[in-house]
């Protein structure tokens, strides 16, 4: 039966792997493509993987979903098959020892770094030190070790090259390939880096032909022996990880110093592997973390309004006392000051979207009244934002029919009056503690939004009547709530960020994050070097001038 006959009818399961792998330029024909094929064919079934937060983009008909890491049942059940037929008592002893090592444990829920712990401890019996290490061991393994202990023999010509020269080969190829989002390579080509690679070595032999034929053995075996590369296509290659692909490209930075080229690369999702692997490579990172941390300072340094908002950030952070490092709570209020207005960083600390700063498990949050504070400011900017949202949403439903769809909008804003009080009242008892002049300012508020509806439970049976009040005095009733949240609390402030300014926003804190990610991957770098990067993350141009001339005078 035909392929076509198969998705008429609604048979087919089709597999679309990699999304993250498909080249920029290819991207838009790939998503329209997709999109057509799906909806032409929309009775059968359809998957698309793709690494998370690789894409910024979803299609409509799809649910999506993310693939949850090994829970330790499933870590557990994936060692004793590995070590079942070697040893199971080292089976016994890698569980045991995996469990009473929080920093490797994390790496095991990854199936991929799993498989690599279970080669190094097979091997030694221990784990690496840190993520590049796991690698380095892992492949070094796969690369030379592997054979050996199963004596089997390759071609002479892949035999005779060093695990180094085998590593430095590798790092080459994925150096001409990750560059330019080459994630596949016509086997032709590949075998031309293989050869420019080979005649560069000791006693290569430069005739043409012989190099065609010794680097078409040697790609053969790079295949055959531990499946670094693999053949997805007839004549076309990947690695047959993307993470091996960055690793070898991070390798292959650090050999060549090329930190500087590597910097320019650090507002792009793609490469945030790439930089983890090479700080933890590197016998000091001091330069690279640098670097990093200037790049992002520039990224926003001649942007006015920009600037503003991180004066306003390290002003309203620092106005009570706190025993916290200055950055974290800085990191806090940036996220709230932008998440209710954009909503473009939902997810930047992995927090969901509904939560409160009331449901986050954060040992610094112990103390009492940071907490109050800080709840404070969440549940306020949480009434407002709703309250905006509310209105728009009456606004454009109040005066059309009672179609279906308006009438579920206006259900919607009726959750949202509600949700608006609730978190008015958590106000309130808050300011109460903190401040009595906001409690009175707030209750008088809250007075307003109730008064046209006779009582909260008959709130359905009053709908038209309080949809009127609102679409009238909304305005107003949301400019004075943010008036009282600007005077009491500092927050709330109309920053009008543009399109551009919110995407600089956004790579800015990610790039930010991704610092602190290098930072706390076991890298070696200073203390000098890691405190001044932790005192002045978030910080404006200004007060990293102010700093520097401190330093100098």
């Amino acid at each position: 039966m035909k392929a076509e006959q198969l998705f008429k009818q609604g048979k087919a399961l089709i597999l679309l792997d990699g999304l993250d792998e498909v080249r920029e330029e290819d991207t838009k024909r790939i998503l329209r493509q997709t999109r057509e094929i799906s909806e032409q064919f929309h009775t059968n079934q359809f998957v698309i993987t793709c690494r998370i937060a690789a894409k910024e983009y979803t299609f409509e008909q799809f649910t999506e979903v993310e693939v949850a890491d090994f829970d330790e049942e499933q870590i557990v059940i994936f060692a004793q098959n590995w070590f079942r037929l070697s040893d199971q008592v080292k089976a016994e002893r890698f569980i045991q020892k995996l469990q009473g090592n929080e920093r490797i444990y994390q790496l095991a829920t990854n199936p991929l770094l799993l498989t690599l712990l279970c080669l190094v401890f097979e091997e030694s019996s221990d784990f690496p030190a840190t993520r590049s290490e796991l690698y380095k061991e892992g492949l070094d393994i796969l690369l030379k070790r592997w054979d050996a202990k199963r004596n089997i023999e390759r071609d002479q010509v892949y035999k005779n090259l060093s695990l180094s020269c085998k590593e430095d080969l590798l790092s080459a190829i994925a150096f001409a390939t990750f560059e330019y989002k080459n994630y596949f390579f016509q086997q032709k080509t590949l075998e031309l880096y293989i050869a420019d690679f080979m005649s560069n070595l000791p006693d290569a032999d430069l005739k043409t032909e012989v190099l065609r034929i010794d680097s078409e053995a040697v790609l053969k075996s790079i295949e055959g022996q531990h499946g670094l590369l693999v053949e997805r296509a007839k004549g076309i290659y990947s690695f047959s990880h993307l993470t091996f692909q960055e690793y070898f490209y991070a390798r292959k930075t650090v050999a060549d110093s090329a930190s500087e080229s590597l910097v320019q690369h650090i507002s792009d999702k793609r490469w945030q592997e790439v930089f983890l692997l090479s700080v933890g490579m590197m016998n000091n990172a001091d330069s690279l973390v640098l670097m990093m941390k200037e790049k992002i300072d520039i990224l926003v340094a001649t942007d006015d309004n920009l600037q503003h908002f991180l004066e306003w950030l390290v002003h309203k952070s620092s106005s009570f006392e706190y025993s916290y490092k200055p950055a974290a709570i800085r990191a806090l209020y940036f996220i709230m000051a932008l998440d209710g207005e954009q909503n473009i960083l939902d997810n930047a600390l992995g927090w969901d979207s509904e939560d409160t700063l009331e449901d986050i498990d954060i040992d610094w949050l112990l103390n009492q009244t940071l907490t109050n504070a800080l709840v404070l400011d969440d549940v306020l900017a949480n009434a407002f934002f709703l309250a905006i949202d509310a209105t728009d949403i009456l606004n454009e439903t109040i005066d059309k029919s009672y179609r279906a769809e308006a009438l579920l909008d206006r259900d919607t804003a009726w959750c949202y009056i509600a949700d608006i009080d609730d978190f008015l009242e958590d106000a309130i008892g808050l300011a109460s503690i903190l401040q009595c002049e906001l409690k009175t300012a707030l209750q008088l508020l809250r007075d307003q939004l109730n008064e046209p509806i006779l009582e909260w439970e008959t709130l359905f049976v009053e709908l038209e009547r309080f949809g009127e009040w609102w679409q009238q005095n909304s305005e107003v009733w949301c400019e004075q709530l943010r008036a009282l949240m600007i005077e009491y609390r500092n927050i709330g402030h109309n920053w009008q960020f543009c399109d551009v300014q919110n995407k600089l926003l956004q790579q800015y804190y990610n790039t930010n994050n991704l610092l602190v990610n290098c930072l706390n991957s076991d890298c070696n770098v200073s203390s000098e070097v890691r405190q001044e990067i932790e005192y002045s993350l978030l910080l404006p141009i200004s007060k990293l001038t102010i700093k520097k001339n401190t330093e100098i005078s």
